[in-house]
Formats: structure tokens, sequence, C-alpha cells
């Protein structure tokens, strides 16, 4: 990264400069003001170091200047004064930061980091990954599959400019400008051999996988990961945690499903004797309810089913024999048995990814190949095909968008046959068409079968543009989920799978509290249990409905209860969805995103 360093005494200019090439950042001096606006306005840095007393144009009215004409780089202000007004004055004229001199270097370059990480575009993670390459930005260490690599700072400046922006090409001359100030600017061969001695280390250090790629007459850039390799390290990292959390909480919980089945032999017991009392009996059938969720989320499916057998001869309307005591108690010692054997483990096949939206590309088998590798840098993916009819019965999911590829060999009737076909079958599916050549006829019978777009001779990025804009949004703040279950193992296994998937969660175990809750948080979507005391789920479905202000808010029921009956009565209340227990993480996922995705296009749409 590329600093400006403005500062007019040069014993400490220099000393800071030395500390800050040290830290691997690139450093451009300026000994007094009008210099320093005059760099700050020609050339792009990362951020800006502003002494406030120089001659010519002082800081605050430099920090004014650089504001004004639109520079929006991030400045820390260096100065003597410390008194509130000096300060307050730096802050308004539009600086970010301050640090009174004179400074602690562990607290100044503490203080510029945490500004070049506010101002990225999106925040810059401390570890940054290419297959088993890592960089460590918070201590400047480099690693291949955990054995460190000694860097020069340009090289390390150089890997980390390209892995924090995977998807951009570099020129030789950007790279220039990033990587050296501008009184030492080489040539642009010093570029190339720093990229060979860089390819040369990873090489060295057992890295077979070639990093970098020359786009030819437009300069460098990262490589798509292998496919073998190509995971989301930030999503799998995140859903190894989940699992952790999940397998802790069983680990926390476990004797609570003990404490759960002696309830069922208190039962069980009086029911030998004749005594079971209707107030037992209830509680008995609850415990069984919430032993069928937690057990078959714990990886006891199993005992999963034979709590809910409990529960469904519990539940009877009828007086219990007998026999139903000698039932009881074998369903009780078979899920005594299973709880002496293990769970089967949370693994991240339970979490397999949400389908990236795909994109169906037709004819044109070379092209669309290409597409295919370059898909995943744009967060999609592609299924190639020659005709729409050798793909149907493989895909699995419809696709976003259609791109169809217009060869000149093949007969324009039979493309645009094609063309209305897929317009027939798919007619909300965007089509853009893609021809080798400019032609007017072709442009314009295309036009009057109404497909989205037409492209001529495109690129592989002006492709991915007109894809991305016709693509559905990701929000850029992350969906709140609310969940209210009376039992605290579920609440605490639904929150980790959400929170693997970077959803915000808020969880409530009383539902007396529920309506106060609910207006405080503002969820994107609501999860209920369907058995609760006091107020059930249906109730609950119902009393968010009676408010317009809720009325289109998605809620999905949870509940071991899966007959038809009990789903009519759920649906009738006005829940969207129910889950079955036990809960499997990849359906919840799947039915939690979609029912948000739909909300919340249902709100940006006019009233």
């Amino acid at each position: 990264m590329k600093i400006l360093l403005v500062e007019d005494d040069v014993p400490t200019a220099t000393l800071l400069s030395e500390v800050l090439k040290a830290e691997y950042y690139t450093v451009e001096l300026a000994t007094d003001g009008q210099n320093g606006l005059a760099l700050a306005t020609l050339y792009s840095f990362d951020l800006i170091l502003l002494d406030l007393l120089m001659p010519k144009l002082d800081g605050i009215n430099l920090c004014r200047q650089l504001r004004s004409q639109g520079v929006q780089k991030p400045i820390l202000l260096l100065t003597a004064k410390d008194h509130s007004h000096d300060v307050v004055t730096g802050l308004d004229a539009g600086a970010d930061d301050y640090v009174t001199k004179p400074y602690d270097i562990s607290e100044l370059l503490a203080r510029i980091r945490a500004l070049l990480r506010r101002g990225q575009t999106e925040l810059t993670p401390s570890l940054l990954r290419w297959e088993n390459l890592c960089i460590n930005t918070a201590s400047a260490e480099v690693t291949y599959q955990g054995k460190l690599i000694s860097l020069s700072p340009k090289e390390y400046s150089l890997l980390g400019l390209f892995l924090r922006h995977p998807q951009r090409v570099f020129s030789r001359s950007e790279i220039i400008d990033r990587l050296w100030s501008i009184d030492t600017s080489p040539s642009e061969g010093a570029v190339t051999n720093l990229i060979k001695d860089l390819r040369h280390k990873l090489k060295t250090a057992g890295m077979s996988a070639e990093l970098l790629e020359t786009v030819y007459g437009l300069g460098y850039r990262l490589k798509t990961v292998p496919q073998t390799q190509q995971i989301d390290t930030t999503v799998t990292a995140k859903r190894q945690t989940a699992i952790a959390s999940i397998n802790k909480t069983l680990e926390r919980y476990k004797d609570t499903f003990h404490q759960r089945v002696s309830v069922l032999e208190q039962a069980a017991q009086a029911l030998h004797q004749r005594r079971l009392s209707s107030k037992l009996r209830q509680q008995t059938s609850q415990e069984a309810h919430k032993l069928a969720g937690t057990l078959g989320s714990f990886g006891y499916t199993t005992g999963s089913k034979l709590a809910q057998s409990i529960e469904h001869l519990l539940i009877q309307d009828k007086n219990l024999t007998s026999q139903d005591a000698v039932k009881l108690s074998q369903l009780i010692a078979q899920i005594k048995e299973t709880l002496t054997q293990s769970p089967i483990s949370s693994t991240l096949d339970q979490f397999a990814k949400i389908q990236l939206p795909l994109v169906l590309a037709i004819n044109d088998q070379s092209f669309n190949y290409q597409l295919k590798t370059e898909a995943v840098n744009w967060g999609m993916q592609i299924e190639v095909a020659m005709n729409w009819e050798s793909i149907q019965h493989q895909v699995s999911q419809l696709p976003k968008v259609i791109l169809l590829y217009l060869n000149e060999q093949a007969s324009m009737p039979k493309s645009l046959q094609l063309l209305n076909k897929l317009k027939q079958q798919l007619p909300k599916i965007p089509i853009f068409v893609i021809a080798e050549q400019e032609n007017l006829m072709q442009r314009v019978a295309v036009a009057r079968a109404g497909v989205q777009g037409f492209l001529t001779n495109p690129n592989m990025r002006e492709v991915f543009q007109v894809i991305t804009q016709v693509l559905p949004k990701t929000p850029a703040n992350p969906a709140k989920v609310m969940i209210l279950d009376d039992d605290p193992m579920m609440l605490e296994i639904l929150s980790n799978i959400l929170l693997s998937w970077g959803l915000q969660v808020k969880t409530l175990q009383n539902p007396q509290n529920f309506w106060e809750v609910l207006v405080a948080t503002q969820p994107d979507l609501l999860m209920i249990d369907l058995e609760m005391p006091t107020y059930s789920g249906v109730d609950l479905c119902r009393v968010v409905r009676q408010d317009p202000h809720w009325g289109n808010l998605p809620i999905l029921v949870v509940t071991a209860h899966t007959d038809m009956k009990s789903v009519q009565q759920v649906l009738a209340a006005g829940a969207d969805d129910f889950i079955g227990k036990p809960v499997v993480g990849t359906d919840l996922i799947h039915r939690v995103m979609n029912r948000i995705d739909r909300y919340r296009v249902q709100q940006q749409l006019p009233t």
C-alpha cells in the first residue's frame, strides 16, 4: 500500500519513512503543503499522513482542499497541538484521525492499519489466501503450506496487491505507481524482473501452481485457483467454527438428554403402577417432543424417531393400558441404548454451499469454456451446452441468465428457432445473444425476439458485466433472523447454523417477551417453534399477521409434527413454510435464504 507523508521536518520525515518502509508500505514524501496537495491530487495513495504545521499550506487548509476536490482517502493528522479545539478543527476539516507528537510508533502504526482497513471499499481480511499460500497482514508474514517464505519488501507488496484485488488486471505502469516512490520510478523491465523473482521464490517454496497470469497487451492478473482447490476459505472457516460450536453444545448439554429421559422413566413407572396423572403425562409428552428435535439435530437420528414414538403414544386421546406401559418402557430403554453410542458428527458436507447463480451458455464450446473458468471470480457458475435439450436434465436449478452464441457457420433460421423456443419455455429468464461479427440483420431479428442484449465479439469482462447487471443484487447488510424456541439446545444449534452463513441472529426462549423483542429486532425472517408453553407457534403466527406492519414478514415454523393436519394448521395461521425436526442444516439454510431473498425484493417494490 502507498502512503503520502507530508512533513517539513526532515529528520522526523526520514525516520518515519524508514519505519513505514520496514512495515512494507511504499512512502512518498512531501516537505510542504503545496507539494503535498499536488501529489495527493495527481497520484493515487491509500492513506495521507499530514503534519499540522507546515510552510506554504498548513495541514488544516490542505485537508479542506483535498476534501473539496473529492479526495476521499483516509487522512491522519500528526500534530504537536493536543488542545481539544485544535483536534476538533482538524477533524472538522476532513481528517479521519489524529496522533499527537511525540507519538508512540506502535500506536501510530496501529492507527494507520485501522484507517487502511476502513478505507477499503470492502474490508480486507487479516489473512489473504490463494490455495495454500497465505499472507498474514497483521504480522507481515507469508507462508505456503504453513512454512514461512522470505520475501523482499517489494515482493511482499506485489503479492499483497494481487491478493487484495483478485479480479483486477494491473499494468506495469500501475504496479510501478503502487510500489515505487515517484523520485525512484524504475523502467517497466523492473516490474517484469520483480514478478519473475516472486514466481521463483514461490516455486522454490514448493508451490507448483502458477499464481499470476500475463494478460497480453494489458498487464498481469491473479489466476483463478485450480478447480480442485477452489473453495471459499472464509466461508469454510465460518462453517468449521459452526461445526465446532455445535459439537461443543452437544458436549455441554449431553447430561440434559439423560435428565429428560429420567422424566420419561418416571412416567413409565407411574403408568405401570396406574398412577400416571394427566399433568405428568402432558409434561412427559413435552419432554419427548423436545427430545425428538434435539436428539436428531445433534446426530442421534434413531433416538429422535424413538422419542417421536413416545410423544405419539402419550398424546393419544385414550386411557393408557398396561401394554402401553410396557411399550413405553421398551422405547425408553432403546433411547438409553442409543445415547451410549456416538452421534453422527457434524461435518462440512452438512453445510454444502448454496448454489451460485447459474448461467447457461449455448452453442460455442471454446468461448463458453473460457467463461466457465472465469465464472468463479464473478460469483457465478456456468453450464455449457451445445443445445437446450442436451442440458435440461443435467442442471439442478433453472438458469438465472442464458447466453446464446450465434456462430456464423450455423444457419440463422436455426438459431432464431432455438431462441424462440428458449423464450417460450423460459419467458422470465434474461437472454443475451453473442455474435462473432457486427450484422444489422441479426440485430433486428434478435430484437424482434425480445432478448435483453446483443453483444458483438465481447471480451470476458464485458460478458460478465452485463450478466451482473441482471442478476439479483446481494444486499450489503447481513439479514437478521429472530428465533423463538423454549428449548435452549435448539436455540443454540439453529443459531450456530445460521451464524455460519453470515446471518445476524437474535434468539428468544420466553414467548411472553415475543412482541417487544420482535419490534426491537426488526428481523428479515422469523423462526418459531410450534410447541411452546403459554403461547404456541400458531398463536404467535396469528398475532404477527394481524399487524399490518408485519404482513409480509417470512415466518418459518419449526416442528416435529409434520403430519398433514399440523402442517395445514401452521399454514392457515399465516406461516410461510415449516421445517421438520430434526433440523438438517442444508435444508434450513436453503429455505431461510430463499424466503429472505423474496422478502427483500418485496420490500424494494414501490407501494
